[in-house]
């Protein structure tokens, strides 16, 4: 299958904002089965492919995406396009589009670390950002998924201060609010070497905007459920509280996702529904994946390969968790 020809982000972000003026932004519209396919209760079901390139490769992605590719399935998000001892080439990242966009069921692609951080160039320096700039062409250039059928999204980069993150996204089913948030597994791109943190400072405010805009967004259609998709795991439920909490806080510790943890909590607590955080940073050896909750804040690590959620809100649980192909 050919490869689509992908407009540049920043172009296609400049006429993404003027029609979102024209239309009125930010607007959650994606819905990802036809009509006919979906219970009148609101009912839903989605799919998540963790980062599995380490043990497989490309074969291990295609068995996942054929594994979630159900008719009862809205979409998939897919976190990762290639493994860390893969090449950083166009050649690589042309193919794994090909296969992704092969897929039966909408996809939404979420860039891992191993797809940019650690890429070098020829003489052996870092072209991270060069890298990522490139997946964003070829992955995020259009206003929908990959996949056979699309699912339409509304991403960052229609704010005209942040079209270059193409790559945050979001869009809704029902009453639930989807978004993928770009927070890579290796402490978000943080760097230890003095003033070498500036993509990683740039990233952060725009993920802040991003949060709130998710927040207001949910708030304001009083919606029932907020879930953000992230490659790197928060920790969100498993942060000290009360003099402990206070304590680390006096002590840096250069952890790279403190500042998005604070906010994602600080918004749930504002937030009469439930937010789930999807990450894909791996599991222990023998752990299988589950949600767990504190309060109306979950979390869901999904490890490598593939599994379903059913999202009901007539059930007991909103959400309930199952192996892939089920």
């Amino acid at each position: 299958m050919p490869i689509p020809r992908v407009r540049p982000t920043i172009r296609l972000g400049a006429l993404l904002c003027a029609a979102l003026v024209a239309g009125g932004a930010f607007a959650a519209t994606g819905k990802g089965k036809d009509k006919d396919d979906r219970k009148d209760d609101g009912a839903h079901r989605f799919a998540v492919i963790g980062h599995s390139f380490n043990d497989g490769g490309e074969a291990r992605l295609k068995k996942a995406i054929e594994e979630t590719g159900d008719k009862t399935i809205d979409f998939v998000v897919v976190t990762g396009i290639k493994g860390n001892g893969e090449p950083c080439s166009d050649k690589l990242y042309q193919q794994r589009r090909t296969l992704i966009d092969d897929s039966k069921r909408p996809t939404v692609v979420l860039p891992a670390g191993s797809d940019w951080t650690e890429c070098r160039n020829s003489a052996g320096r870092t072209n991270a950002i060069e890298r990522l700039n490139r997946v964003r062409e070829l992955f995020y250039g259009e206003p929908t998924s990959l996949g056979a059928r699309k699912l339409t999204l509304t991403r960052l980069s229609m704010s005209p201060r942040f079209r270059s993150y193409a790559e945050n996204a979001h869009w809704s089913v029902d009453k639930v609010l989807y978004a993928t948030v770009n927070l890579p597994a290796n402490n978000n791109h943080y760097l230890l070497e003095a003033g070498r943190n500036s993509e990683y400072e740039d990233r952060l405010v725009a993920n802040r905007f991003w949060l709130n805009r998710l927040f207001a967004i949910a708030r304001r259609d009083k919606l029932e459920a907020v879930v953000l998709f992230s490659e790197g795991d928060l920790k969100a439920l498993s942060q000290p509280t009360g003099f402990r909490a206070l304590l680390r806080r006096a002590v840096p510790d250069h952890d790279g996702f403190a500042e998005t943890r604070r906010q994602v909590l600080a918004l749930a607590q504002k937030f009469p529904g439930k937010v789930l955080l999807v990450d894909t940073a791996g599991l222990p050896k023998g752990v299988k994946p589950a949600i767990e909750w504190r309060g109306n804040v979950g979390h869901l690590s999904t490890g490598a390969g593939a599994l379903e959620v059913e999202v009901d809100p007539a059930g007991k649980a909103l959400f309930k968790l199952e192996p892939a192909g089920s």
